[in-house]
């Protein structure tokens, strides 16, 4: 479900890095971040696309569900073996001591043979089962089209695992893009306080105040690092590559904001999302499984037909191996069975109502699940415009704390006070960035768009 799937970044995470919660998936397509365009291995660094598919080739559990989806096909074949008619072929020997002899006018008369063979070819053939071979083909081809539907679930959120972690990583790194510019700003502050002091128009408490700045910043700074080599590590055990410390990716965040028609989307989602389609999928079962269960209490006529050659016919030449054929028409009607089918059918009545709630109540989520994804959108658009707002008001307040300071009127404080809003705002600008590409993202995944290859 998409409660499941929410962005941690929209319930507010720290702007000095905290990692958001989920993945972001895209093929060429208008408003999608160039940077996310999956043109693939690009010389030793991965485009979003190319991680994607690295990931997807490498998973067992891929390879796991596609045996499953065999498994289910073959059985499906099984079943359809039903309409064809059963042949084999049998020979006998059976050695025969003693056996009845009897004295008659001079002679021993032996009714039957000592070596005793018999080979013949019988063929069996269902004639009439009222519909319980077609309801049980159906039941199978049904369960076919579930690991089917199973395989596709699979591989979106193994792609979107692979996306969450290739996009931290874009994060992380532009995290740390802000961070170096606040050290660099904060370094050459600090230099030209320096000067201030040897010149004798400053005092070294406004540098050492400085000097703690900075030392925080970098301490902000190893912690991004740390979160970026995680995530790496974690791009790799998705790679099945563990030994492989740094996977590297590449790409960079952008901001492409786009209309979204919650009414075309709500549409898209109900007809595409795979967790409606297992649903039915269940639905469509169940209701097989009633009508094969009503269909099997009903009576079966089969014919078969054998044709051979045996000895120990007649007598004198009991030995000789004569041909012989067989015919035979069979019908079983059941009479009684403990009303051990009234109580299978009052079951799959009621699997099929369950699947029918089930159904409704996936179609529901799902409407929620689109709904919330335009409402993350809306809201991250909002926060990228405050975001830019904010920096552009932090520049110009660091320009005049800087004026202030450089002629005599301003306090060192007011600087760094100004050196951190203005980080602290860029940061904001980039995980506005980062949720708002997400967001795209997650409400594809929310109208079930299938976004990988």
């Amino acid at each position: 479900m998409f409660s499941r799937y929410k962005l941690a970044g929209f319930a507010g995470l720290s702007l000095a890095g905290a990692l958001l919660a989920q993945p972001a998936l895209a093929q060429n397509q208008p408003g999608i971040p160039a940077a996310a365009q999956p043109i693939g291995l690009a010389s030793d660094s991965l485009t979003l696309g190319g991680t994607v598919q690295a990931v997807l080739d490498a998973n067992p559990g891929i390879t796991n569900l596609t045996e499953l989806a065999n498994a289910a096909s073959s059985r499906l074949s099984q079943t359809q073996a039903g309409f064809l008619p059963y042949v084999t072929g049998t020979a006998t020997y059976t050695r025969i001591d003693p056996v009845v002899k009897l004295p008659f006018n001079g002679e021993t008369l032996q009714f039957a043979p000592n070596n005793n063979f018999d080979a013949h070819i019988t063929a069996q053939y269902e004639l009439l089962d009222f519909g319980k071979r077609e309801a049980s083909t159906n039941l199978s081809r049904s369960q076919v089209q579930t690991a089917q539907d199973n395989i596709v679930v699979a591989r979106r959120d193994l792609a979107f695992s692979a996306a969450q972690v290739y996009y931290n990583i874009l994060f992380m790194r532009e995290s740390i893009r802000v961070q170096d510019q606040q050290i660099a700003s904060l370094v050459a502050h600090r230099n030209e306080m320096q000067k201030r002091v040897e010149a004798g128009v400053s005092t070294k408490f406004d540098v050492t105040t400085t000097d703690v700045r900075i030392t925080q910043a970098q301490n902000t700074r190893l912690d991004l690092q740390n979160q970026l080599r995680n995530q790496q590590v974690q791009l790799a055990r998705l790679l099945h590559k563990p030994a492989q410390a740094d996977i590297p990716v590449k790409g960079r965040l952008d901001y492409n904001p786009q209309p979204v028609n919650l009414e075309s989307e709500l549409a898209k989602a109900a007809e595409n999302r795979p967790e409606v389609k297992l649903s039915k999928d269940a639905e469509k079962t169940a209701e097989l499984q009633a009508q094969l269960i009503a269909k099997s209490n009903l009576p079966s006529l089969g014919v078969g037909a054998q044709v051979g050659g045996k000895n120990g016919y007649i007598l004198p030449d009991i030995n000789r191996v004569r041909f012989n054929t067989v015919g035979v028409a069979q019908l079983s009607v059941p009479i009684y069975d403990g009303n051990k089918n009234k109580k299978q059918r009052v079951e799959a009545a009621a699997n099929y109502r369950a699947a029918q709630a089930k159904t409704q109540d996936t179609q529901e989520q799902i409407r929620a699940d689109v709904r919330q994804a335009a409402n993350n959108l809306e809201f991250s658009q909002a926060r990228y415009d405050n975001a830019q707002q904010q920096i552009a008001q932090a520049s110009d307040a660091l320009n005049r704390a800087q004026g202030r300071y450089r002629y005599g009127v301003g306090q060192n404080l007011d600087v760094l006070d100004a050196e951190t809003q203005l980080a602290q705002a860029r940061l904001a600008r980039a995980q506005a960035m980062y949720n708002y590409t997400l967001g795209q993202y997650q409400l594809r995944r929310a109208t079930g768009e299938q976004i990988w290859q």
